[in-house]
Formats: C-alpha cells, structure tokens, sequence
C-alpha cells in the first residue's frame, strides 16, 4: 500500500505542472497581446516567461496549442460574463442605465484580458479559435436578442436580430479604441461608446422611464 508521502508526491507534480501552465498562459497572453499572434514566437513567449524553450515544450508542442489553451479558458470566463452583462432587464429600467451597465461589464473584461480581442480578432488565428469565436458570436447575438426583445415587443423577429447584430458591431468597433487608450481618453471613449449605443437604440424602443439621478435608489415596487 502506498504511503501518504507517496501519494502526496504526484500532487505535488500536478501542482507544479499546473502552475507552470498558468505560467506559460500568462507570457503568451503578454505576447500576444503585444505583438499580435502570427509575428508572437515559443522563444518570446519562453523569454517572458522566463523560461528555457526546453521547458515550455514540455507543456505545449507549438504556439497554437498555447493559443488555443489560452482561448478557451477565456472563452468560458467570457461565457461567464455573459451571464452578468445580457442578464434580463427589469422593465423600469431606464434605457441609459440598461445599456451602460451591458456595456461596462463588457469593457471591464476585455481591459481585463486585452489577448482576447487579439486572438478573437487576429487575422491569422488558429483554426480551432476561429470556429470557438464564431459560436460564440452566434451565442451574443442570441443573448442580445432576448435582451432587446422586450424592449422592441411589436418589432418583428428579424428586425431584432437585425438590431443585436449592429449593436454588438458598434460594440466591437468602439471596443478596439478603448484598447488602445488608458486613463481618462479610454474612460471619454467608453462614454463615447455608450453614448452611441444609446442613440441608436433610443427611437427604436420608444419612451422608457428616465435616467436616475447618479446614486439614487431604485423607485420602490408596487
């Protein structure tokens, strides 16, 4: 019968190996992100990592299993999010408020994983990720759509989809510029983003309550 020492001993490996995963991840994502994923190399992510190539060949053979590894942890927290951003709106919700509370968990996920709009968007990404973007567009739109839905009840059900499909492509285009920016000129062009949402979406939903007064409590429930 094995002793508790021996047992403890692959844990302990596995730990390790866990660790050196994240490790790699967290140097690709750096790579990536910086340089694009067709100009990124295993020896830059290796050096960022602070590594020897050896090493990070004994966890991923090339950088698109690296990438692919890297896209779908990102991919579930991604679908994590979704869950919190498209979640349904009460209907007393002012307009305003509904699209930039969407909109800032969005943004807030994308700042906090920058590698995602690089390898979700890269010209050149693997295969595997391009097919994974793909279902989850499709999954956005869907979210998107029962979001607008009882916003828009006597539109058509293709005019909805219509709708999803311009806002989250007016999302994608202003989310590039808010990468690219930092400090005040990211938070004007967050504004800026909202902003554009909103009055796309304003004379298609009609009249909806008005915008409380920053930290104002919600008006009580009857």
């Amino acid at each position: 019968m094995a002793t508790n020492q021996e047992k403890e001993q692959p844990r302990r490996r596995q730990a390790r190996g866990e660790r050196r995963i994240a490790q790699l991840l967290e140097a690709a994502a750096a790579v990536f992100t910086s340089t694009g994923y067709t100009a990124a190399s295993t020896n830059a992510i290796a050096r960022e990592a602070g590594v020897s190539p050896g090493t990070l060949y004994q966890f991923f053979p090339n950088k698109e299993a690296i990438a692919i590894e890297l896209g779908e942890r990102l991919m579930h927290e991604m679908q994590a999010a979704y869950g919190e951003a498209l979640a349904p709106v009460d209907p007393a919700t002012p307009l305003e408020e509904a699209v930039a509370a969407a909109v800032d968990r969005f943004i807030d996920f994308n700042c906090q994983h920058p590698v995602f709009f690089a390898l979700m968007h890269g010209p050149d990404v693997p295969g595997r990720i391009a097919e994974q973007h793909d279902t989850l567009h499709t999954t956005l739109v869907a979210r998107v759509e029962a979001l607008l839905a009882p916003l828009l009840p006597d539109k058509p059900a293709a005019d909805v989809t219509r709708t999803a499909r311009v806002c989250i492509s007016v999302y994608m285009a202003g989310l590039e510029l808010v990468l690219a920016h930092e400090g005040a000129e990211r938070d004007a062009y967050i504004q800026e983003l909202k902003n554009v949402v909103l009055r796309y979406l304003e004379p298609l939903v009609g009249d909806r309550p008005a915008a409380r007064p920053s930290g104002a409590a919600p008006a009580p429930t009857r």
